[in-house]
């Protein structure tokens, strides 16, 4: 990991890999260089992840409180990482932050695989589309994330200082990025039109965040998107399948899907 000054933000620089560019657009739970995932992507693409601004090491500025603030931050990102199109990766939260990237800079990608994201209202105004993680129990919380929940509890015990100190501020910044309104900007899904880049928008069948309806209609708001599901996978299927996440992600920005 590499430490970058990006408009006044320390940020948090992963790249690795051989390939094409892709850049790698984590969720709330933070980055990890050391998901099987990222090798086998890697295999195939120049991978840049960065750390967004409030995760991991990377500098939190007291003007940024939403994920568009974020996606402005990373128009410069882009202009690092190399000219030609760009392919995306972009999970939960970082989806939102690279939805509102995407629209305002469509040229400059590619092909573009959201993952279960998050960012945009599809439902009724009294009811939410994603439920409440700030009101449920950690128990709760995991089975939503996890098909297999026990794999990959993490345990107090074995963290590092550092590692607990990361662990409780990813979930600070995700709480103060994403409260009110609660997992939307209002404005993204006017926004969207814009985005006619193939797009490829991914969910474990086990996902009890991010509903099958839920990501058909986000989809629906580009207009040339498709859908997949993924067997035996909750929230981060690229976490619980690897193999499966990278061959699907992968077919589908090589134009083979």
């Amino acid at each position: 990991m590499a430490m970058i000054e990006l408009a006044g933000v320390s940020l948090e620089l992963w790249e690795d890999g051989e390939g094409r560019n892709l850049l790698f657009l984590h969720g709330a739970g933070g980055f990890r260089a050391d998901h099987p995932f990222l090798a086998l992507l890697g295999r195939h693409r120049r991978v840049a992840a960065p750390s967004h601004p409030g995760f991991g090491l990377s500098s939190l500025p007291d003007w940024i409180d939403r994920p568009e603030d974020i996606a402005h931050i990373y128009l410069g990102l882009l202009e690092r990482i190399g000219a030609g199109p760009i392919d995306l990766i972009a999970c939960s939260l970082g989806g939102w932050i690279g939805a509102e990237l995407v629209s305002m800079v469509p040229e400059k990608f590619a092909r573009l695989v959201f993952v279960a994201p998050v960012g945009v209202k599809l439902g009724s105004r009294d009811t939410l589309d994603i439920p409440d993680i700030f009101a449920l129990p950690a128990t709760t919380i995991e089975k939503l994330l996890y098909h297999e929940p026990e794999r990959f509890r993490p345990d107090p015990a074995k963290m590092t200082d550092q590692d607990l100190a990361i662990m409780l501020r990813n979930r600070e910044t995700t709480a103060l990025l994403t409260w009110e309104p609660y997992m939307h900007n209002p404005k993204l899904r006017h926004r969207l039109r814009r985005v006619t880049n193939p797009a490829l928008f991914l969910r474990g069948e086990h996902d009890g965040l991010i509903s099958a309806d839920y990501m058909d209609g986000y989809a629906k708001l580009l207009p040339n998107a498709r859908t997949l599901t993924l067997a035996d996978a909750g929230h981060v299927p690229q976490v619980e399948q690897p193999e499966a996440f990278v061959s699907a992600a992968l077919a589908f920005l090589n134009g083979e899907a």
